[in-house]
């Protein structure tokens, strides 16, 4: 006997599998940021081999489907018996670790790009003017070039964190109970596919209007010099004649 759908129960259970989302996105998310930050310094380094991996890892994660290098490292690596006597089985041996491993290495992958356009967009007399008045290397890369790489990369990289958390979706196809894997067990269960669905959908566009809130606030106090100001503020004109 089939029971009758009932959005209080779906929306209840989706709740609980919430955090599981969330967490799966925090983790990669943030992961991968540091990842992508070691990938923008070799990207940009002299040493040619430094570069070309860079060039390199850059190239395959983004030019292969997230899926594939889910499935590559969940189900590909698993194959080869002398990894489980590794530490890196412990990773591998977890379908959570393996989807938030998956995750963070694609993202990494994007984001270095983003940040290194963001560097390349530092005006070089900005750089110029710091070394002039004598700032030493972590002063010109904490006043001067991440807070403008910051705010140039900033439109871009919110782009990366909000398509983040739709691709968390992903990791339900190797049984990660997050909410788009039990919303297609619920729809399964009711055979009620639209309901189940747009409930699901609704949670994605809440996470992703929060997050972009939030980007959007981080990117207004990094553009105090590109906000109108003022009437009272404003120096008077002056007119001749």
């Amino acid at each position: 006997m089939i029971s009758s759908f009932s959005w209080t129960d779906t929306f209840f259970q989706l709740l609980a599998a919430l955090p599981n989302t969330l967490l799966l996105f925090i983790l990669s998310i943030s992961i991968g940021c540091i990842m992508a930050l070691g990938i923008v310094w070799m990207r940009m380094s002299r040493n040619r081999l430094l570069s070309g991996f860079a060039r390199g890892y850059i190239f395959v994660f983004r030019g292969t489907p997230l899926l594939i290098q889910m499935f590559l490292l969940f189900y590909g690596l698993g194959q080869f018996r002398f990894l489980h006597d590794t530490p890196a089985w412990w990773v591998l041996s977890s379908r959570f670790a393996t989807a938030v491993l998956a995750l963070a290495l694609c993202t990494a992958g994007y984001s270095a790009e983003i940040f290194r356009g963001g560097l390349l967009a530092v005006p070089s007399r900005e750089i110029e003017a710091g070394r002039a008045i004598g700032m030493s290397g972590f002063l010109l890369l904490r006043r001067i070039v991440a807070p403008i790489a910051l705010r140039q990369a900033l439109p871009a990289y919110s782009t990366e964190i909000v398509l983040m958390v739709k691709s968390t979706s992903l990791a339900s196809l190797v049984a990660v109970a997050e909410i788009t894997g039990v919303a297609a067990k619920i729809a399964h269960t009711y055979y009620s596919s639209i309901g189940v669905f747009l409930l699901a959908g609704a949670f994605y566009l809440v996470i992703n209007f929060i997050i972009i809130r939030i980007v959007g606030l981080l990117e207004y106090r990094l553009s105090p010099h590109l906000r109108l100001m003022p009437a009272r503020a404003q120096t008077p004109r002056t007119i001749v004649g």
